[in-house]
């Protein structure tokens, strides 16, 4: 653990030092290089439990793919953030930098900690980072209210569950990840009991966010400058999923009966925010739609707790976190060139950027979940395991495929099919940066096609 967290503490006093002329450069190849060295996490056997062991922070099988998705995210945002912070003072692109390594600090202690309260204080720290992103660097004049909705969800959701927890240490004496599930079982039968459940994982449900607890996403991706969109669709709604399946363990007998509402929440999500998807005029927007519905699916195979439903979960979080993160650069790219993110004032680009025609091609048939790409393999895990929980979730899951179908297809169409706009007479052809952008995306989902077990979790 600790070689990947002293080098990424260590990129604060690089970011510092560089001259102004060497700062991005060397920030991503720094970057690049912890990404890279996270990857031998993966090389350690999947059936041994945990791993990497130290005081506070050990890997597992199902924190290792979020770790490595972490670290992989951090020279994607500094190669995305490129060309809209290069116009600003040297000082900003410098604490912009630190924002974004300090965000990868906290979730890597986020996801490697051992202990429940690090995990909780980990969770809520990547709230500051964030909030300074969306509120300092954002777009439009609504970013403060994004803000505030972003801080106030969270926050509500959180402070039950520091509560809850507090709970659980004084019943179990010990709130340590590795001997929780091996705690003797509470007998929950009270109504504060059923209270206590409920603190647990309302939290993690608004983190993902649940359907109806979900207005605060599409306003911060909206208002969220690239980095502050990439990092809150591949990484931060994830949090949510993990604690979810971390806590689990200890609320077993209660889930059975207190998990119906949420589970008929989700999966009626899939299908309100699909239909949103369709009537969305703005891009950002129905991307960000999207990340809610594939949410509410991976919330639904988490609560029914089965093996089948957890590995579906965790794989559709790795694969949903690299495709929607692709999504969100492709937006920025068209709204670097158009300064429009409405759909219908930027179509038609496939004749003038042909090559960025095939990335969205690919993005797009990721997010419908195409075979034999890992968001398939995650949606048919979890869709299976709902279906033997209950015939009649196979009406909603099946709607809800069919609307994402319906919606991907009609952003890629609308975005890249059509005749060109008048008010598009010149646009900057695309960069190299760019396509490494994509490809650093998109190459990882691919490959993952052939090593499916690096994503499976507790399964394996």
């Amino acid at each position: 653990m600790l070689k990947i967290l002293f080098p990424t503490i260590m990129l604060f006093m690089s970011t510092w030092l560089t001259p102004p002329t060497k700062l991005w450069s060397s920030s991503l190849m720094y970057s690049l290089i912890i990404a890279l060295a996270s990857l031998t996490w993966l090389i350690a056997p999947l059936d041994t439990g945990w791993l990497n062991l130290n005081l506070y922070m050990a890997t597992d099988s199902l924190s290792t793919p979020l770790l490595v998705l972490t670290c992989w995210l951090l020279p994607l945002m500094i190669l995305a953030s490129q060309n809209h912070m290069f116009s600003q003072p040297c000082n900003r692109q410098r604490t912009y930098i630190c924002l974004l390594i300090s965000l990868q600090i906290f979730l890597i202690l986020a996801f490697g900690a051992t202990e429940v309260i690090m995990f909780y204080i980990m969770f809520e720290a990547t709230l500051i980072p964030t909030l300074i992103i969306i509120t300092r660097w954002g777009n439009q004049m609504e970013r403060l209210n994004a803000g505030t909705y972003f801080l106030f969800y969270t926050l509500a959701g959180s402070l039950p569950l520091l509560v809850a927890l507090l709970l659980l240490q004084s019943s179990t004496g010990s709130l340590s990840f590795l001997t929780l599930p091996h705690t003797s079982y509470i007998p929950l039968t009270s109504y504060s009991d059923k209270i206590w459940w409920a603190g647990c994982l309302i939290a993690f449900l608004v983190k993902m966010p649940l359907y109806g607890a979900h207005l605060w996403l599409p306003k911060a991706h909206v208002e969220a400058p690239i980095a502050g969109s990439m990092v809150l669709a591949a990484v931060l709604l994830k949090l949510g999923g993990y604690g979810m399946m971390r806590i689990m363990t200890v609320l077993t007998p209660l889930t059975k009966e207190m998990s119906y509402p949420f589970i008929i929440l989700a999966l009626w999500g899939i299908i309100m925010t699909s239909s949103i998807c369709l009537r969305q005029t703005d891009l950002k927007s129905l991307i960000a739609y999207s990340s809610v519905s594939h949410m509410g699916l991976v919330a639904a195979g988490i609560l029914i707790q089965t093996p089948w439903g957890f590995t579906g979960a965790l794989i559709l979080m790795i694969a949903h976190g690299l495709t929607s993160s692709a999504l969100f650069c492709l937006a920025n790219t068209s709204y670097e060139r158009t300064h429009s993110r409405t759909l219908l004032l930027a179509r038609g680009l496939q004749v003038i950027l042909p090559l960025m025609t095939t990335w969205w091609f690919v993005a797009s048939l990721a997010n419908l979940a195409l075979p034999p790409l890992p968001n398939l393999m995650g949606e048919l895990m979890i869709i299976t395991s709902l279906f033997n929980w209950s015939r009649w979730t196979l009406c909603l899951t099946g709607l809800g495929t069919l609307l994402t179908a319906g919606y991907s297809l009609y952003m890629f169409l609308m975005t890249q099919r059509g005749p060109i706009p008048t008010h598009i007479t010149a646009i900057n052809p695309s960069h190299s940066r760019e396509h490494l952008l994509m490809a650093l995306h998109l190459l990882p989902l691919i490959l993952l096609i052939v090593k499916p077990e690096l994503t499976w979790g507790w399964a394996a």
